[in-house]
């Protein structure tokens, strides 16, 4: 049961805590599902404070964002909390990410291209795209851009299709030929002559 306080129109909720850490686009994740922040907190920690309408997000004690709370995975954005595109602090761009994937390989570059594509804001992909150059670390560059040249062709580009690529070895696999087929001989075969 809930009370109300004596002098409040507003009902008792209750809220959750948790720590967060604020990733490269911005964002912060609870329950997969990603709120902004303003940028300068790019790579500190926060507690969330979470309700069943919203999620606080405070730094140091001091609330620095507040959103309403979604039911489903996704992104909440408030446009201010990007930073603008001439700040010369902002590490990561579009244009260094997708280098960086070209120099790896065409395959690697274009999946890089695409999952920023696919955001309206291109910070939105960026964990992705980090994700997905990282593995070239434990496969090795040659492995990644297979997987990349695989995931392009089956028009599945997301981080987690090229990792199973990987994971499942399917980069190494030379594709068979499908043979023509060829009906065996048997005893219940009928030739031309039979149907004359």
């Amino acid at each position: 049961m809930r009370r109300r306080c004596a002098h409040s129109a507003t009902p008792y909720e209750i809220a959750r805590f948790r720590i967060v850490k604020v990733h490269v686009d911005h964002h912060v994740e609870i329950h997969k599902h990603r709120y902004s922040v303003p940028h300068a907190l790019v790579g500190q920690t926060l507690e969330a404070r979470i309700t069943a309408h919203a999620v606080e997000l405070l730094h140091r004690g001091q609330r620095v964002a507040v959103h309403a709370r979604a039911s489903t995975g996704g992104f909440t954005t408030v446009p201010e909390h990007l930073p603008a595109a001439h700040r010369a602090h902002l590490e990561w761009t579009p244009q260094r990410l997708i280098r960086w994937g070209e120099q790896i390989g065409g395959a690697s570059g274009a999946v890089v291209r695409r999952l920023l594509e696919q955001h309206k804001h291109p910070e939105h992909g960026y964990r992705a795209c980090l994700g997905l150059l990282n593995l070239a670390k434990r496969y090795g560059k040659d492995r990644l851009e297979a997987a990349c040249a695989i995931a392009l062709e089956l028009g599945a580009y997301q981080y987690r299709h090229v990792k199973n690529v990987l994971e499942t070895d399917r980069d190494r696999l030379s594709a068979p030929r499908p043979a023509e087929w060829v009906s065996p001989d048997h005893a219940h075969l009928r030739g031309p002559s039979y149907y004359q």
